[in-house]
C-alpha cells in the first residue's frame, strides 16, 4: 500500500509489497483510554484538531531519503512526506500545483513557466526559491549522481532562473511527460551544494519543505517524522508520523491485534478472513480498491538460459496466473500482462494471458533443444535448466507465489530454487547488481505511462531500473516517440503496440495486479476515499480528543 499526501507522483518505485506504519514508543501518559470506543460517532468528534501520533510500520527500512535516489517504496514514502515537487496529483489525479503556484504551457507544449510559491521554507528556516530547482535539476542530469530518474530530465534544452521565483524549461522537441517530470522532489541548495549526493550525511538526516519534518533514524528500526508548524498548506493536524520495521508480516499483524498499530496495509489472506471479526469490526476500518502496480517474476537476459525467448515463452504457459490469484491472492487481485498498470489507459486490454498449457511449454523447450535426462530434469549440453528466483523478506505472498511458480515448473522439468532475501541487502548487492537469475518484484507506476527509465536500452547502467537487459530497438523508438506526442489517442496506440511486443517477448512474466487493501484504526478521522486511494488528504487526518493516545 502506498499511503502519501498525494497520489505518487512522477516517480517509479520498486515495489517490495505492502508498506505498513507503526509507531514503537509511547509518549509520558500514552495508552488507550478504557472507555473510549473508537467506532462511535460522538458530538464534537467530526471537528479536526491537533495532537496523536500515527502508529504505522514497514516490512523494509528505507534506503536513502536523498530524494533523486530513493527509488524503493520504503524511501520514497518518506520522502513524500518531508519534500515537494512542483506539481503533484489530486484526489481526482489530475495535475495541481504544489512548490509551484501555477504555470504556463508556451511554444506548442515545448516550453513550461512555472511560478512558484514565495510563501515556502525549509525545514530549517531558510527560504526555497528558484535556485533549488535550478540545482536538483543540475544533480539530476549529474552523470556522477546514481539517479534512476535521470532520463525525464535530459531531455530538457535549458533550464533558466527568471527570477527567485520563476523558472523556465526548454526542451527542443514537444515531451508529452514534461509536466509530470516535474513532481520530482526539489532539494535544498544551501544545504547540498557542495556535498557528494551519493555518500552525503543528508540521506539519513533529509532537510526538506514537506509537512513532515525529520526527526529520528533508528536503522532497522524506526524513522520519526514531526508535524512541520510552517507547512504551507497547513500544519497537519497529526503530530507524528512513525515508520518502525518490521519484517515479519506475521508479528506486525499481532501488533495489529493488540492494539499498538494504527495503519497497515493487510495481506489477501488477512483482509478476507483474518479481520472479519466483531474486533476489527469495532476498531478498525477497512479499505480495498485497485492500485498503480503490478507483480512479476523478472528474467536476468544476460544469462544464457534466458536469452532464448522460447523458453521464457514457456515459463508463461507453465505458470498458471490464476491459479496465483485465487490460491496467493483469494481473489484481491486480477492478470496483469503488460508493462502498464491496469488502470492505465496505456494498459492494452486485448493482450490477453495466455492459457495453461503445460504441453505446449513442453513443446516450446524441446524446440530450444531441451531435453529430459534419466532423472526427469530437462537439460542442454549437459547443462540442467535450472535458475534460482530471488525475493523481498517480509512478503509472505510473494513467497508464496514463488512456491506455486516452483512446483509449476518442475512439472515440465525446470529446476527452481527460492531464495529470500533481507530487503536492503536484496536491492542494493543483488537488483542493483544484476546478481540474480529471475527476481520476483513488483512496480509502483506513476500516472503518467512513460516507462522510459524501465525499458529502454539506455537505462541499463547499475543503479538504473532496466535491470533485466532488456533491448529492442523497436520499443525504444517508440518509447521515444510517445514522449513526443501529445494527442493522447496517438501516445495510447504507441503504448499498446508497446505492451503487445513486451508480452510476446517476455523479458518478464507478468502475473497480476494486487488490490490495495489499508487498514486505519477508527480513532482516525477525516479519511477520504478518492480516485487517488486515501492518502491524498492525510495532513488532514486527526484524531479526535478523547481518543487520542499519544
Amino acid at each position: 500500500m502506498l499511503h502519501s499526501r498525494t497520489f505518487p507522483e512522477k516517480r517509479l518505485c520498486i515495489w517490495q509489497g505492502a508498506v505498513f506504519f507503526l509507531f514503537l514508543i509511547c509518549l509520558s501518559g500514552c495508552g488507550a483510554n478504557p472507555t473510549a470506543k473508537p467506532d462511535a460517532v460522538l458530538p464534537g468528534d467530526e471537528i479536526p484538531v491537533r495532537g496523536d501520533s500515527l502508529v504505522v510500520g514497514s516490512i523494509a527500512d528505507a534506503v536513502t531519503l536523498v530524494p533523486i535516489l530513493a527509488s524503493d517504496s520504503a524511501s520514497g514514502q518518506i520522502c513524500g512526506l518531508v519534500f515537494n515537487g512542483l506539481v503533484k496529483y489530486d484526489k481526482d489525479l489530475n495535475l495541481v500545483g504544489d512548490l509551484a503556484r501555477s504555470w504556463d504551457i508556451e511554444a506548442d507544449g515545448n516550453v513550461i513557466v512555472f511560478h512558484l510559491r514565495n510563501d515556502v521554507t525549509w525545514h530549517d528556516g531558510t527560504r526555497f526559491t528558484a535556485a533549488d530547482v535550478e540545482f536538483t535539476y543540475q544533480k539530476l542530469i549529474d552523470p556522477k549522481v546514481r539517479t534512476p530518474y535521470s532520463g525525464d530530465f535530459e531531455k530538457v534544452s535549458r533550464f533558466e532562473v527568471l527570477d527567485d521565483f520563476t523558472v523556465r524549461v526548454s526542451y527542443n522537441e514537444p515531451f508529452s511527460p514534461g509536466l509530470a517530470s516535474w513532481g520530482m522532489n526539489i532539494m535544498p541548495k544551501h544545504i547540498l551544494a557542495k556535498e557528494d549526493l551519493n555518500t552525503t550525511a543528508f540521506g539519513r538526516r533529509p532537510v526538506g519543505t514537506g509537512p513532515y519534518k525529520f526527526k529520528e533514524w533508528r536503522t532497522q528500526e524506526r524513522i520519526i517524522l514531526e508535524a512541520n508548524d510552517a507547512y504551507f498548506e497547513g500544519r497537519p493536524n497529526l503530530d507524528r508520523y512513525i515508520v518502525r520495521v518490521i519484517p515479519d508480516p506475521d508479528t506486525m499483524f499481532l501488533e495489529l491485534q493488540s492494539g499498538g498499530i494504527d495503519q497497515m496495509g493487510l495481506t489477501s489472506l488477512q483482509y478476507v478472513r483474518q479481520t472479519d471479526t466483531l474486533f476489527f469490526q469495532q476498531q478498525y476500518r477497512k479499505y480495498r480498491y485497485q492500485g498503480f502496480s503490478y507483480t512479476y517474476l523478472g528474467y536476468n537476459l544476460s544469462h544464457a538460459k534466458f536469452s532464448d525467448i522460447r523458453v521464457r515463452q514457456a515459463i508463461n504457459y507453465a505458470v498458471n496466473k490464476q491459479e496465483l490469484i485465487d490460491g496467493v491472492l483469494l481473489g484481491m487481485g486480477s492478470p496483469c500482462t503488460g508493462p502498464f498498470a491496469p488502470r492505465s489507459w496505456a494498459y492494452n486490454q486485448s493482450v490477453q494471458p495466455v492459457a495453461h498449457d503445460p504441453e505446449r511449454a513442453q513443446q516450446l523447450l524441446a524446440e530450444a533443444g531441451w531435453q529430459k535426462g534419466s532423472d526427469g530434469w530437462l537439460e542442454k549440453d549437459g547443462q540442467r535448466l535450472a535458475f534460482t528466483i530471488i525475493t523481498n523478506q517480509g512478503n509472505d505472498e510473494r513467497k508464496r507465489c514463488a512456491e506455486i511458480i516452483q512446483r509449476r515448473l518442475r512439472t515440465v522439468g525446470i529446476d527452481v530454487k527460492i531464495k529470500i532475501i533481507e530487503w536492503s541487502a536484496f536491492l542494493t548487492e543483488y537488483v542493483n547488481k544484476r546478481n540474480f537469475d529471475a527476481v520476483l518484484l513488483g512496480w509502483s507506476l506513476s500516472l503518467d505511462p512513460d516507462v522510459f527509465d524501465i525499458w529502454h536500452s539506455s537505462k541499463t547502467k547499475a543503479g538504473d531500473f532496466n535491470f533485466v537487459g532488456y533491448r529492442n530497438p523497436d520499443v525504444d523508438a517508440l518509447l521515444v516517440q510517445a514522449r513526443r506526442e501529445f494527442d493522447q489517442a496517438k501516445r495510447q496506440a504507441m503504448y499498446h503496440r508497446i505492451h503487445e511486443i513486451i508480452y510476446a517477448e517476455q523479458p518478464y512474466l507478468f502475473l497480476y495486479t494486487t488490490d490495495s487493501l489499508p487498514i486505519v484504526s477508527c480513532r482516525v478521522r477525516g479519511i477520504e476515499v478518492a480516485a487517488a486511494g486515501i492518502g491524498h488528504n492525510f495532513i488532514r487526518w486527526y484524531v479526535p480528543r478523547r481518543l487520542q493516545q499519544y
